[in-house]
């Protein structure tokens, strides 16, 4: 908690020595703005770590609906609401609209970021040039590097061909060109090429300075995303392989705690997000905007514990899908039922399981709402354990972004589909998944057996089931209830129209 303390406070320095309007302000006008620092006495190199905790603060207040955006269209989730967010069910359906909040709001948020990070790379090597400790300025730059690295990835998805701002003056973004999908992870691998050899050889939350914070393995992690994406499955199977040999991380052994308070800072984890609530029932709080996914209306088991929106519900293709594999520990942890919900499963599927109840394991009862059957059990946290005075719904929950179980897959992944590598077979990679929920070992896994396990282990998380089908050429998987996927059309959302009006190298894009 210390360092959330430092990075807040970090950030409000590093606002504090840029003078006019702050890269932030790009929400508002997105090309007028410039970052200038005036009046700093780079002597004073003990303030260059503020540089670093403002970065971080900036990362950890990732957009709300930038999330969602990622994550809608994969057959894993479908979206609440039952017609209260029609533009959200039309993405969730593959029909974009640029006019939609939400995507303009993703582009601007991840673009903030994005500059907002070069400013702070400027700023840290004009310390360095002024006489700060060399090791320290570049690991930080290193540190900023993967950020902006794992944010290009997002952006990447979202739109395909973007731009790679150069300059933390938001106003040269008229000057850049766009660049391909393709380039945009070549530059992301080689951002992590760049950062890898200077950052901390640990485990996130082996790091003392800033608990939780990037290390080498969080850049290898960001980097076989990028080599995914490309279909370089030597450059994955090599980078996953790094991270699998260091010996540093573990499975969590309980699937359903390691997205509870067992969770938070845990030897699975390679990237996440950190809020805390500093244990105190009342005062300062850092939280993500967890309502999205709360429930309208249930019976907590600690009175008074708030609901949330209901616009984030797991697809009963995924459910069946669970259930016909046998899984009973991952689907309790993914999906939350209520009543309704349990009544449609059962005239759906005749066989559904007793078990299946409305009633978490923590005691917290979902009811019945207007928008939503299921909710999302990983964004789920229990009332009772939230802290005492606190009723925020998640509040003090961090976001899980990268755990070692997707290295695991990924390096299956990449051996499954042509790479060769002496540290762990593709079945070794798997078994280990399927071990930790008490499924049985497979042998010869192939291609399929490794996306269905994806299937089962991340669904809901990050959009990851959706960029998998769609790199694999599997999307009729996304045709279902309704839905119709165009592989032409429908990888890519188009450009958000406000940004065209802005960016001339938007308008005349055709994707």
């Amino acid at each position: 908690m210390k360092a959330i303390r430092n990075i807040q406070y970090g950030a409000m320095v590093f606002f504090g020595l840029l003078l006019g309007t702050s890269c932030s302000g790009l929400l508002d006008e997105p090309l007028e703005n410039e970052q200038i620092a005036e009046g700093t006495d780079y002597t004073q190199t003990q303030n260059m770590v503020l540089m670093l905790y403002g970065a971080y603060n900036q990362l950890y207040d990732f957009g709300w609906e930038v999330y969602p955006t990622l994550s809608v269209r994969g057959d894993d989730i479908d979206i609440g609401g039952r017609g209260d967010q029609p533009l959200f069910a039309q993405a969730d359906s593959f029909r974009y609209d640029r006019n939609f909040w939400a995507m303009n709001n993703s582009w601007t948020s991840l673009y903030s970021d994005l500059i907002y990070w070069q400013g702070a790379i400027e700023e840290i090597q004009k310390y360095e040039a002024a006489g700060a400790n060399v090791t320290t300025a570049q690991q930080y730059i290193a540190e900023i590097k993967v950020m902006q690295g794992f944010e290009f990835l997002q952006l990447a998805r979202l739109w395909g061909r973007i731009l790679i701002p150069t300059s933390s003056q938001p106003s040269e973004l008229l000057n850049v060109e766009l660049s391909s999908f393709e380039s945009v992870m070549q530059h992301i691998s080689a951002l992590m090429d760049e950062a890898i050899p200077l950052l901390p050889d640990v485990r996130p939350n082996q790091r003392s300075d800033v608990r939780g914070g990037v290390t080498r393995y969080t850049a290898l992690a960001v980097k076989a995303m990028a080599n995914l994406e490309l279909k370089n499955y030597p450059a994955v199977a090599d980078a996953t392989g790094q991270i699998i040999n260091s010996g540093l991380f573990i499975l969590e052994p309980d699937f359903y705690h390691l997205f509870k308070l067992r969770g938070k800072l845990n030897d699975e984890n390679l990237l996440e997000f950190q809020y805390s609530d500093y244990g105190t029932g009342s005062g300062a709080s850092n939280k993500y905007l967890w309502d999205f996914f709360g429930p309208t209306s249930w019976t907590p088991a600690r009175s008074g514990s708030s609901g949330g929106w209901g616009f984030w519900e797991p697809s009963m293709k995924y459910i069946q899908f669970m259930l016909d594999r046998g899984e009973r520990e991952r689907l309790e942890s993914t999906v939350i039922f209520t009543p309704d919900g349990i009544t449609d499963l059962r005239n759906a599927y005749p066989d559904a399981p007793s078990w299946i109840s409305n009633t978490t394991a923590d005691g917290d009862v979902f009811n019945n709402s207007v928008r939503t059957k299921f909710y999302s059990g990983k964004h789920y946290w229990p009332s009772t354990m939230l802290t005492a005075g606190r009723t925020a719904y998640g509040e003090n929950k961090n976001f899980t972004v990268i755990r070692y179980a997707e290295v695991l897959l990924m390096h299956a992944e990449a051996l499954t589909s042509g790479a060769t590598s002496s540290v762990m077979t593709a079945d070794a990679a798997v078994n280990a998944v399927r071990n930790r929920v008490g499924l049985g070992p497979l042998s010869g896994v192939t291609l399929d057996q490794v996306l269905d396990e994806k299937f089962a282990e991340f669904a809901g998380e990050w959009g990851i089931r959706f960029y998998d089908v769609v790199r694999h050429d599997r999307t009729a998987e996304l045709s279902y209830g309704g839905r119709t996927y165009d592989a032409g059309t429908d990888r890519f959302y188009p450009y958000p129209l406000d940004q065209q009006d802005l960016l001339p190298q938007l308008r005349d894009e055709n994707q």
